[in-house]
């Protein structure tokens, strides 16, 4: 949803409070005394029938009365009363309105009804709600307490988001011990309109946010959600303490990986896909505030750790190895300096014990050799109270010396009264501080992983070695047949063709319905065989004593499908309806399990992890959201400890992990087609020297209320605006969306252009696109961008010949576009054709206004802009021309450029 009007309910000119009251206690008087004594220099609009003046302010009887529609609304009256009151708002054309009464959906049916009321009033409006039963929200640069909190934070450059009152309150009170300012505080509530996917698309939009930290207890908007999160933690850092990890999400899943797949590993799935940092506690949400609101942002894990006592620098070490990093090696030349101001019995290592008897003075001298390390990217001071240390006088010279460097640097006083005044000093001045190592290794790795998670977001994913191919046809019959049975389950042979049709490798498996059949088939595949149970209904065949395996002969074969049969019968339902015939493989190097589950919330989920029997009992697995590529499958599997082994571990030689990735990309593809898979079960998947096959696998499909690709939260290649046309002394080109694979040849096109496009294009001079420009040019949201590219083909090579590009603002209503071509092909339509395109994909999303600009020397942009009927004007007081192109005023880009081609 549109973030249009949240700029006026943050930084209004005018407030409303409804409910403002000046009776003791009431939230009505809390709210007008914070707007007042917070500061407020904008319109305060009182609104109450009983009174006719608070505090000296004139009170209005209604929202009708009010000279003028206010920015923002402040509801603190009963929720029965909140419908008519946002309809009234509406009408006069006010912003939004934050509705801090209680009693909605948390109170039941009833609750629920009138937050159904509400909605119906703001549907199809710009009109926002944040709440209800909601603390309020506040907004340091506009001066604006707008809840009845009792506490008004500093300012700072962190914007704190809760669905909890409690946890508002709790984060305030922390605030103001450690002094710990925000640039926003804002309560969600019941999230009846608002929602996080909404503020983190407005809070990364402002230059007075350098971070998001957030208390989730529930998500809504999921897609929109990724999306914002995706787009803003590539900037700031996204803080997140998700309430409720102990459910059970898949308890009652009818196969492994629903089992495996549980709630809170999905959250975690989607926060790293989503670059957001997930912290576990509530101390260490605290940690991770206080560091981001005080310190830089690691740019590695170089730590250097200074204390005055041993142990504790033995706890910094192993809380550090917890994450798997050392402390940083120091140089020859770092220790040289050292050792010139240390006693000789100095440590002469990291962590560095400059002893009991530690002065300020040899504090601040090593700190200041350390700071200027090049080696050392985090710097960690320790003190423990000894007979000779003085905590407030260290803190008192190190403080200055600690503040604004280009790296983190925080400390731990390690004690109670002792170290008390030490740790108000550094707090004053800024600087982290913790009462243990551990706390301190923990707030430094988490927004060390933040660095880190988002530098492997953007690594460039490898092309596979062959573009894969899909029988998409033939899996929608599969599972149009699956539908029409009450339980939804696909018999193995069925799933293994299901697969197969999507080219992930299976045991070919073929049903026979009596002995002679499954003797002639063994036959001819070739002992020795496996028999298995052909059924709907049974999925377990190995606990029904439905398997029979390493079967020699047909003998063998006949005993085997008797007493299958007797089996079947003794199990649920009694059907027997055959059983499957299949090679028997030879013994495995590995059993992996692969396999998907559609959540009810994130939709389909990808989990890879170590096969077998004891699948669950050894839980070695991670899981992804898809849609996959070669980097995110790689990913995926590098978090299981099979991993090590499949890469090559002491006499296992290393496999061919890419085929691994094409496998997983292949299964991604399949349940982002196919909306109504509800579970896929390979396992095992069995590797055998180079050769991976799926020995057995379980399809589950129920109906959909939305066709793929829809039901995902990660919005994938958008495959439809693929298409090949022919333009004149070009020839046959594909016009197809740019892929995170296409890195390599957006490169190959900068080099290709001339100096003067690259500046008409980027307005800089620039020599090489930065690797961060690469990604994000390429891995881009087609929820929020679209990039149209023209292809040359010769076999399997391709050259990329244009760029277009559009990209939807923060109002999701109007766009910027730009387009480059090579210069080879200038003036032969190949920009009017990616143009054309980028516009028509912009009507398709409500896109209202497609804007760019134009340098006066790039006359082919401008004359291209006025065929396809932009509006060129030279912006005031510059050199450059706004092209502007109002899509609700003229007529359908295909019709415009299709024109202009054959023009």
């Amino acid at each position: 949803m549109s973030v249009l009007n949240l700029e006026r309910m943050f930084h209004p000119r005018s407030v409303a409070v409804i409910g403002a009251s000046e009776k003791k206690g009431s939230v009505g008087t809390a709210v007008m005394n914070n707007l007042l004594d917070g500061g407020f220099k904008g319109r305060i609009y009182p609104v109450n029938p009983h009174y006719t003046r608070i505090r000296g302010m004139k009170v209005f009887s209604s929202v009708r009365k009010l000279q003028n529609p206010p920015d923002l609304v402040l509801i603190a009256t009963p929720i029965q009363t909140v419908p008519e009151i946002i309809r009234l708002c509406v009408e006069q054309g006010a912003g939004g309105a934050v509705v801090i009464s209680a009693g909605g959906k948390e109170i039941g049916k009833d609750g629920a009804a009138i937050e159904a009321e509400i909605r119906k009033e703001i549907a199809g409006n710009d009109f926002r709600v944040i709440g209800p039963n909601c603390l309020g929200v506040m907004s340091s640069k506009a001066l604006l307490n707008a809840s009845f909190a009792s506490r008004t934070p500093e300012a700072g450059k962190m914007a704190f988001i809760s669905q909890s009152g409690a946890i508002c309150t709790a984060i305030l009170d922390f605030a103001a011990t450690v002094h710990l300012g925000f640039s926003y505080f804002i309560s969600l509530g019941s999230m009846l309109d608002v929602d996080f996917g909404d503020l983190i698309d407005y809070l990364g939009g402002d230059p007075e946010v350098s971070s998001i930290v957030m208390y989730i207890e529930n998500l809504t908007r999921i897609r929109g959600f990724m999306s914002a999160a995706r787009a803003v933690s590539r900037v700031k850092p996204i803080i997140a303490l998700k309430a409720g990890r102990t459910r059970a999400g898949a308890a009652a899943a009818a196969s492994h990986t629903g089992a495996m797949a549980g709630e809170d590993a999905i959250y975690d799935a989607a926060f790293n896909r989503a670059g957001i940092v997930r912290v576990r506690t509530f101390a260490e949400l605290f940690d991770c505030a206080a560091f981001l609101g005080k310190q830089p942002h690691p740019q590695g894990a170089g730590l250097a750790i200074v204390t005055n006592a041993g142990g504790p620098g033995v706890m910094a070490a192993d809380a550090l190895s917890d994450y798997g990093v050392e402390p940083v090696r120091l140089s020859e030349a770092t220790r040289g300096k050292l050792d010139a101001i240390l006693p000789p019995c100095w440590s002469r290592g990291n962590p560095a014990d400059i002893l009991g008897d530690a002065s300020a003075e040899r504090y601040r001298m090593v700190v200041d050799i350390l700071i200027d390390a090049p080696e050392v990217n985090g710097l960690l001071v320790m003190l423990a109270p000894q007979a000779m240390t003085e905590p407030e006088t260290v803190a008192q010279v190190l403080a200055g010396r600690l503040k604004g460097k280009a790296f983190p640097m925080f400390t731990s006083w390690l004690g109670g009264i002792d170290v008390a005044p030490g740790r108000e000093i550094f707090n004053r001045a800024g600087i982290p501080t913790f009462d243990s190592p551990e706390r301190a290794v923990r707030a430094f790795m988490d927004l060390y992983r933040y660095a880190r998670n988002n530098e492997l977001l953007q690594e460039i994913p490898e092309k596979l070695p062959r573009k894969p191919m899909f029988n998409r046809d033939l899996a929608r019959a599969i599972i149009r047949e699956g539908l029409a049975r009450p339980t939804g389950i696909l018999s193995e042979a069925e799933s293994k063709t299901l697969l197969s049709t999507y080219g992930i490798p299976v045991n070919s498996t073929v049903v026979a319905a009596d002995p002679d059949d499954a003797v002639e088939i063994a036959g001819r595949t070739g002992y020795p065989v496996v028999l298995k149970i052909h059924s709907t209904v049974i999925t377990h065949k190995s606990d029904a004593g439905c398997v029979a395996l390493d079967l020699k002969d047909a003998d063998a074969v006949r005993r085997a499908f008797y007493d299958i049969r007797a089996n079947a019968a003794a199990g649920p339902g009694g059907v027997f309806e055959g059983v499957t015939v299949q090679k028997m493989l030879d013994r495995p190097d590995y059993e992996l399990i692969a396999g998907a589950r559609r959540d009810p919330d994130f939709g389909p989920v990808i989990l890879f992890g170590m096969g077998g029997v004891l699948t669950e009992i050894l839980g070695d697995r991670a899981i992804a959201l898809p849609p996959l590529n070669r980097v995110l499958a790689r990913r995926l599997m590098e978090e299981t400890r099979i991993y090590k082994v499949l890469r090559g571990y002491r006499n296992h030689k290393p496999l061919d992990l890419a085929l691994f990735e094409e496998i997983l990309i292949r299964l991604s593809q399949l349940v982002t087609d196919c909306a109504e898979i509800e579970e896929i079960d390979i396992n095992p998947l069995i590797v055998s020297g180079h050769r991976i096959v799926a020995v057995d696998a379980r399809v589950i499909v129920k109906p959909s209320s939305v066709n793929g690709p829809l039901h995902l939260v990660i919005s994938p290649y958008p495959n439809e605006y693929e298409e090949e046309i022919v333009i004149d002394w070009v020839g046959k080109l594909l016009i197809r969306p740019i892929r995170p694979e296409d890195a390599p040849l957006l490169v190959e096109l900068f080099h290709s252009l001339s100096e003067t496009s690259i500046y008409n294009r980027f307005f800089s001079p620039l020599k090489e696109l930065p690797p961060d420009m690469v990604a994000r040019f390429t891995q881009i949201d087609y929820d929020r961008e679209i990039a149209i590219v023209a292809v040359q083909q010769a076999g399997d090579k391709e050259r990329l010949i244009g760029v277009g590009r559009v990209i939807m603002a923060h109002d999701q209503k109007s766009a910027e576009f730009a387009v480059v071509v090579a210069d080879e092909f200038h003036g032969m339509g190949i920009g009017a054709a990616l143009m054309q395109r980028c516009l028509a994909v912009a009507e398709t999303r409500n896109i209202e206004k497609v804007w760019g600009m134009v340098l006066p020397r790039n006359t082919k942009m401008l004359a291209l802009g006025r065929k396809l009927g932009f509006t060129v004007a030279l912006c005031p007081g510059t050199q450059e021309y706004e092209l502007t192109l109002n899509l609700r005023k003229t007529e359908p880009a295909e019709i415009r450029v299709n024109q202009t081609i054959h023009s």
